[in-house]
């Protein structure tokens, strides 16, 4: 299949049906309000010679794309024709006091039910880049996903020279280990069965493409790399960075990369591999195959592809920490004046959050695969989050918290221990809906460590509704006395999906400027259903604008 390259023309014909209203903002620049029907519903898809019926949005797998323009206002309706519960979730939109529209099942809204709808509707303020879109109840995202394009507003260019033609590539895999890795929707020729469902970029000579790397597997970070091309990095999580140049590309579940590619002056004879295979820290068990898309350049004379040499490139070992984490400290925001870098420079309120995993009792009459015959939990401070039955933002709105959520979450881990060394005797967690409750504006700095429980593993954390900023990390037990001189308050990268070191810690600081409850877990979905998420509670704030607005006429009922 050949790639859908971004153009003007795909612009303007990528809602599904769309009309325009125009609004003028108070700068000069025009916003539009975009209106999409998303219609959940089974689709027969037939891969790797398996032919299964996927729960889809209008039937298609990956899902639509988005299009909008920063400022643009987006109305989405959402029609659910299958049996599972839905929600879905617009992955880092800041959601700035539209908390009802943020998705997370039983956090923001209770699920939409089957032949219920709902319209989400909110105003991309402030964003430009890549997001992306994806169910937020059960494992349902390993389906219903989809890229969000933001462009600059009109008039607005990027901090680069324009790229000749845009790519969204959207990586896939999951939930089972036997199931293939994809590239916008495809698992390509390295799986059995798949030649003809192979993703195939096709290029000119010359030119400088862009493309939008997506990583919506379950559950895995992935490396990416193009034969014998090099890559130059130019954002992550809608938020431009200092340009560099890589072979490889790191992303983790949740995270999106743009990067620049240059393609070579004249045909080369010959065509190349891109390709995705999992970097792995954890002790679990994990998918060691290898996703591959071609790229393929257009000749000026009919030659036939089939003869020509294929280039493979060289992704780094599984377990190559070493070059993730060189990676990852190459990210570094723009930081200039037309984009800067406004690091919280004072703090409020300091947290300290132990990730990792643990154990509960194995529930009576049942079969447990964690150790001495427990069953596998995963926490945050030693509490590992149980989902409530009615929508915490609700509750929270409405002041009916009493037996919903307590306020109680820790803000230091109970018990101290040597978080990256042995671990303690007893792995067991506690469990409960407990949320950090801020007040409105409220500096945060959070360091993230990693701990030896089940063995050490990187925990990729996803925040909603704010990004932050990654101020340091490292490796070992974070120390409070050396490590904060080493935190970088200039030019951090900004993102809203962060890599826990395995064995180690990160640091970030974010101001609580947007009023609702806020949800923050394990981008990994199997660690996430085992309870390793929390939520933020922002109040509101003075004024008007500061305050979480009342929910809409729609919204679904648990």
């Amino acid at each position: 299949m050949g790639a859908s390259l971004f153009t003007k023309s795909s612009f303007l014909g990528a809602c599904l049906f769309s009309f325009f209203t125009f609004c003028l903002l108070l700068d000069p620049a025009l916003c539009i309000t975009r209106h999409y029907k998303f219609h959940i519903k089974l689709k027969n898809v037939t891969r790797l010679c398996h032919t299964k019926s996927l729960v889809t949005v209008n039937g298609k797998f990956p899902g639509p794309r988005i299009t909008a323009r920063e400022g643009d206002q987006l109305l989405i309706k959402v029609v659910n024709h299958v049996q599972n519960n839905i929600s879905l979730h617009w992955h880092g939109i800041r959601q700035l006091q539209s908390g009802w529209a943020d998705g997370p099942a039983y956090i923001t809204q209770c699920p939409i039910q089957t032949a219920q709808t709902y319209v989400y509707n909110y105003t991309i303020i402030g964003q430009r880049g890549t997001l992306w879109w994806h169910a937020h109840v059960s494992w349902l995202r390993s389906t219903l996903y989809g890229p969000i394009i933001i462009l600059p507003k009109i008039g607005v260019p990027y901090p680069f020279a324009k790229p000749y033609k845009e790519v969204p590539i959207i990586f896939g895999g999951g939930p089972n280990v036997s199931e293939a890795y994809t590239i916008n929707g495809l698992p390509g020729p390295l799986y059995n069965c798949s030649a003809k469902d192979t993703f195939k970029l096709k290029v000119k000579p010359g030119k400088t493409y862009m493309l939008r790397l997506i990583n919506a597997a379950l559950n895995d970070e992935l490396f990416f790399s193009i034969a014998n091309h090099t890559l130059t990095v130019v954002e992550v999580d809608a938020v431009y960075v200092k340009p560099f140049e890589t072979e490889t590309v790191l992303i983790t579940p949740g995270q999106t990369t743009n990067v620049l590619l240059k393609t070579k002056p004249n045909f080369p004879n010959a065509t190349f591999f891109m390709t995705a295979r999992p970097y792995v820290t954890g002790l679990g068990t994990f998918d060691n195959s290898t996703v591959a898309g071609i790229l393929q350049y257009e000749a000026s004379l009919s030659l036939s592809i089939k003869h020509l040499p294929l280039f493979k490139p060289a992704l780094p070992p599984l377990n190559d920490t070493a070059y993730a984490t060189n990676f990852t400290n190459k990210l570094r925001s723009l930081a200039s004046a037309n984009f800067p870098a406004n690091v919280p420079q004072k703090v409020d309120k300091q947290f300290f959050f132990t990730v990792g995993l643990g154990t509960n009792p194995c529930p009576q009459n049942q079969t447990c695969q964690g150790p001495n015959g427990t069953m596998f939990a995963a926490s945050v401070n030693n509490v590992s989050f149980e989902m409530p039955t009615t929508a915490l933002l609700q509750s929270h709105f409405f002041s009916q918290s009493q037996g919903v959520y307590t306020s109680d979450f820790p803000v230091i881990p109970i018990i101290r221990f040597n978080y990256t060394g042995n671990p303690p005797n007893n792995t067991m967690v506690s469990n409960g809906t407990k949320v950090v409750v801020l007040n409105f504006n409220t500096s945060v700095e959070l360091i993230m460590q990693d701990t030896s429980i089940l063995g050490a593993e990187s925990h990729p954390l996803h925040l909603h509704g704010f990004n932050f900023y990654v101020v340091g990390q490292g490796f070992g037990n974070f120390d409070r006395n050396k490590d904060p001189a080493k935190f970088n308050l200039v030019d951090p990268v900004e993102r809203n999906t962060v890599g826990v070191p395995s064995g180690g810690w990160v640091a970030i600081r974010f101001l609580a400027d947007n009023p609702g409850v806020w949800f923050m877990h394990c981008h990994l979905e199997v660690h996430t259903s085992w309870g390793l998420k929390m939520a933020w509670v922002v109040l509101d704030g003075k004024l008007p604008n500061q305050k979480l607005l009342p929910p809409p006429a729609d919204l679904p009922k648990c």
